[in-house]
């Protein structure tokens, strides 16, 4: 397809970016994709990290990935297994001894129960109130929020939302209101009195999450991570086989067969505008690509330098953009293993089912307080919160018979460091620490490390666009959420350039491996498009 004749240009070939085009190519438009990469997939990809070892490279864990999705984009046909977690945490403690979350509800009480008989009974009631708000929300995943200040259609919309809550028994309402506003730790020590099972459902609270569990608006975190499923089974995690890559070439494959042209290799520079309203790209060589509709897959942050020669500069639109809050303080890596890890509190180097849960190395809420404290302070924790999973164990495509690959997932490090400290004079050290810490709790850990492979926030930045090394491309906080994600005034998807949209992570429901923003912004696209062509264009 040559330049020229897209009705649609999408900046960036994430996953978002890729859902979209399938279905503005399904509603018929001719879409074109541009991905700066040599691959398409943005942060959902698989790469050879070290020789014979393959691995996700930035995201590592599917749950988020919405059902519609994966059945509109018929991804099963083009190769796309998800199989789920057949553990799902493991938390091993200082003290040698160790929490197991999964097996059935019983089998987690059993093992709560070891700390706490109170703990363990009080846990089905907690299931079922965090269940009933996260089905209202998931829900809202598929709503296009109503812009605040609009008109009939904006009020019309509020009201078609607001229905589920209305619905919902006054403690629920209750709940909705405290898990949007309350800490994770306030929330959870409602609940539970013992450390080790407030650690393992506060870990959801930090992850990619630059705050202390006793932050407000933490628990809403927590709750965003429980709003998936996988083959059906809400609140399960899984693994795609052939790692995160799996999902985007998938897309890609249904991209293609419905006529979607991908370019990598291809960087935006400007995007075009006249009258104000967006007409096309302009690529790193220089071409210019003329297109009725432009749409990001790109974090929100970076719009107004894109439009700075548009002419298109609304008064408000560049401060609102560029105070958009940006910061996971995520630090990634991912290491080929001899063999799998020995843990002091649960002996064993042969696979077991411990060896293929989320493997979370920080002890209590304390501990994850103290190394936000340290962060902030130092720029980054040397005693860090590490999650880490083996998928090696589930999936024998990433690494040599007998070897295996680790994804390490690890707060907290800060995008800007002091002074004139930098990452790529302190990615190793950071990493030596990250090692060193998940060697604490299995001794064979360092020497079993025979290569790996570090992301400091400034890397996944440069390689990913992760504006600020955030994952979620934005914080998931109470003024960047629903309405006002990413800004007050343009959270259904439309931005302040008529023509212009947004499909990524920036965009509601927000970040994780979704599709989500890129179903919600192609419904709008098509509206708008079908409306335009009535009027004649």
């Amino acid at each position: 397809m040559s330049a020229g004749t897209f009705d649609a240009v999408i900046l960036g070939a994430g996953h978002n970016g890729l859902a979209c085009a399938c279905y503005l190519a399904k509603a018929g438009l001719k879409v074109g994709v541009f991905e700066r990469r040599a691959v398409v997939g943005g942060a959902a990809v698989t790469e050879e990290f070290h020789p014979g070892f393959r691995n996700s490279t930035a995201s590592y864990t599917v749950s988020l990935l919405h059902p519609k999705v994966i059945r509109d984009l018929d991804l099963a046909r083009h190769g796309l297994r998800i199989v789920e977690r057949p553990f799902a945490n493991f938390l091993p403690l200082p003290d040698g001894r160790y929490l197991k979350v999964g097996g059935g509800l019983e089998a987690t009480q059993r093992e709560i129960a070891k700390f706490s008989t109170r703990d363990a009974q009080a846990l089905p009631a907690y299931y079922e109130r965090l269940e009933r708000v996260a089905d209202v929300l998931r829900g809202m995943l598929l709503e296009t929020p109503p812009n605040v200040g609009g008109g009939a259609k904006e009020l019309l919309q509020a009201w078609k939302v607001s229905r589920p809550f209305k619905a919902l028994p006054l403690v629920a309402q209750r709940d909705v209101l405290d898990l949007f506003t309350m800490s994770a730790g306030d929330w959870l020590d409602r609940w539970f009195e013992s450390d080790p099972i407030k650690a393992c459902f506060g870990f959801d609270s930090v992850v990619g999450n630059f705050a202390s569990p006793w932050s407000p608006g933490t628990a809403y975190v927590l709750l965003h991570h429980v709003f998936g499923e996988v083959n059906g089974r809400k609140g399960i995690w899984g693994h795609a086989i052939g790692g995160m890559g799996a999902i985007t070439q998938a897309m890609r494959a249904e991209a293609q067969a419905r006529g979607v042209s991908i370019e990598t290799g291809a960087t935006v520079t400007r995007i075009a505008a006249q009258s104000d309203r967006a007409t096309g790209i302009v690529l790193d060589d220089g071409r210019e690509v003329p297109a009725a509709i432009v749409v990001s897959n790109l974090n929100p942050r970076l719009l107004p330098g894109l439009l700075e020669d548009a002419g298109a500069r609304a008064s408000g639109w560049q401060e609102a953009f560029s105070n958009y809050q940006c910061e996971s303080a995520t630090l990634r890596m991912n290491v080929a293993l001899r063999e799998l890890p020995d843990f002091s509190a649960l002996q064993g180097r042969a696979p077991a089912p411990h060896h293929s849960s989320g493997i979370i190395l920080a002890p209590s809420l304390a501990y994850m307080d103290r190394a936000h404290a340290a962060a902030r302070e130092d720029g980054w924790s040397r005693e860090p919160i590490v999650e880490m999973l083996i998928p090696s164990t589930v999936d024998d495509t990433l690494a040599p018979t007998g070897s295996h690959v680790a994804s390490l997932f690890c707060q907290h490090f800060r995008y800007r460091l002091p002074g004139v400290r930098n990452w790529d004079a302190e990615r190793e050290l950071a990493a030596d620490a990250v090692i060193a810490h998940v060697t604490r709790y299995a001794p064979n850990f360092k020497a079993s490390v025979i290569g790996r492979r570090v992301l400091t926030p400034l890397d996944l930045e440069r390689e990913f666009g992760l504006v600020g090394g955030d994952i979620f491309h934005g914080k998931l906080s109470l003024n960047q959420l629903f309405s006002a994600r990413p800004v007050l005034g343009h959270g259904d998807y439309r931005m302040p350039l008529a023509g212009l949209y947004l499909c990524g992570s920036g965009a509601h429901p927000g970040g994780g491996v979704t599709g989500v923003p890129g179903h919600n912004a192609a419904r709008e696209i098509v509206r708008d498009w079908r409306k335009r062509w009535r009027r004649g264009r």
